[in-house]
């Protein structure tokens, strides 16, 4: 991913100097369990370990593989280099490439989910905080984009919490699935290595044994990792699109926190653009677009091929870096979300009361009309409002058929903005728990 939009931490997982300390990491655990089992001698095992401190020299390795065009046996040479040809003899003893490739690519994933995780739960903090700070400011609720009734930015916010809730324990089963580890060697018989030997790489390296691998860890496990991430960005997306409806002029209810200095156009001095939730908006795509390849990797041919290597080289650093940063930014935009109430208040009573024509639409039928007719006379009403700029409670005291059931005083009760709160308590104790 471009630097742009790239955070450390992520990166450093992915660059070729993390991998190939993974990959000796895995050799050397290797060589121990080896040893252990009498099957190579144990001052070979312990010689490997003397390169435990090396910075291994990524140019010096891609020289090599130039001349082989095998990525792990040039490591392996180079690492050689190190330890000494004699020494090195038995690095590698009955094992694979994919039992490197395969477990390295996992260790990695497992270490990008745990960056993601707190990242869900740094932005779940924000969005907590600001659920209850706006727990009972009152916005419009919208259906088709249109007017509907009376909600909260509190609720608002209780909604993206409870989605990225659910998203938090996905990456936590994803990063369960994908922490598997196969040192079975080749098409995953164990003919030529023992079991133990997986067993002890996986324990030292934090994963499980694979159950049954191939010659490669099964794909199934990693399509369910980058489909957890792909519902994580369409969550981000899904967040991201309420504050940019938000931050139209016409509707200002909230917009992006505009710092001192900053610019919003080139041209046009008085903008103030979503620009950071319209890039959320992008980087989503991005992360979405990982989701099918991962899904075509499942179905390799027989016991291995690497039609799906070429698709990991690059879906594997580039999602997790994406969606990585992608959290944190939506995460500052939730910090510093400027909300104006006033101006919320103000949309909700552009129609000047016909968000409330379903309470008199049931208290219609409660008095003993037929819902058909209930409907017909609040219709009526509303659609002067629409169309004339007519006050929805004025309109109904003038409807002769509708004073027939209520009185002046029971319509304007059915006016009172505090009803459609009543219930706000309730859902936040089912999104947060008491409080």
């Amino acid at each position: 991913m471009i630097p742009r939009y790239s955070r450390p931490e992520m990166v450093a997982i992915w660059s070729p100097e993390s991998k190939f300390r993974i990959w000796y990491e895995i050799e050397a655990h290797a060589c121990d369990a080896q040893a252990d089992l009498g099957v190579i001698p144990r001052e070979n095992a312990d010689a490997v370990w003397k390169a435990k401190d090396v910075e291994f020299d990524v140019a010096r390795i891609d020289e090599i593989e130039a001349v082989t065009k095998h990525d792990v046996i040039a490591f392996l040479t180079h690492l050689a280099e190190h330890v000494g040809a004699e020494e090195a003899r038995f690095v590698h003893q009955g094992m694979t490439s994919s039992d490197v490739l395969d477990t390295c690519f996992n260790v990695q994933l497992v270490r990008a989910a745990d960056i993601i995780i707190a990242d869900i739960e740094a932005l779940l903090a924000a969005l907590k905080r600001r659920a209850f700070e706006h727990k009972m400011t009152v916005r419009i609720g919208r259906s088709h984009g249109i007017h509907a009734e009376p909600v909260t930015m509190g609720l608002t916010f209780a909604r993206f919490y409870a989605e990225m809730d659910r998203n938090l324990a996905r990456m936590k089963v994803a990063r369960e699935e994908i922490a598997t580890g196969a040192i079975s060697g080749a098409v995953g018989t164990f003919a030529n290595i023992d079991p133990a030997v997986e067993e002890h790489v996986c324990a030292k390296l934090g994963l499980k044994p694979e159950p049954i691998s191939t010659q490669v860890i099964p794909r199934d496990r990693h399509a369910a990792f980058f489909a957890a991430m792909g519902v994580v960005a369409s969550s981000i997306e899904n967040i991201a699109i309420e504050i940019r409806h938000m931050q139209r002029t016409e509707v200002l209810e909230a917009e992006e926190f505009f710092s001192k200095g900053q610019k919003g156009s080139s041209a046009m001095p008085h903008k103030r653009n979503p620009v950071l939730t319209e890039n959320l908006t992008g980087l989503a795509r991005l992360v979405r677009m990982a989701v099918v390849p991962a899904m075509e990797n499942v179905a390799l041919w027989h016991e291995r091929d690497i039609s799906h290597s070429s698709v990991e080289r690059n879906i594997g650093p580039d999602t997790t870096v994406t969606l990585d940063f992608a959290l944190a930014r939506l995460t500052m935009v939730i910090d510093k979300l400027v909300v104006y109430p006033e101006n919320m208040m103000a949309n909700l009573n552009k129609f000047k009361g016909l968000v409330h024509s379903q309470r008199v639409l049931l208290a219609l039928t409660q008095k003993g009309a037929s819902r058909e007719d209930s409907y017909k006379l609040v219709q009526r009403n509303a659609m002067k409002v629409w169309e004339q700029g007519a006050d929805f409670l004025t309109e109904l005291k003038g409807d002769d058929e509708v004073r027939g059931y209520m009185s002046e005083a029971e319509l304007e009760e059915k006016f009172d903005l505090g009803y459609h709160t009543k219930r706000v308590d309730v859902i936040f104790d089912r999104v947060f728990g008491e409080h």
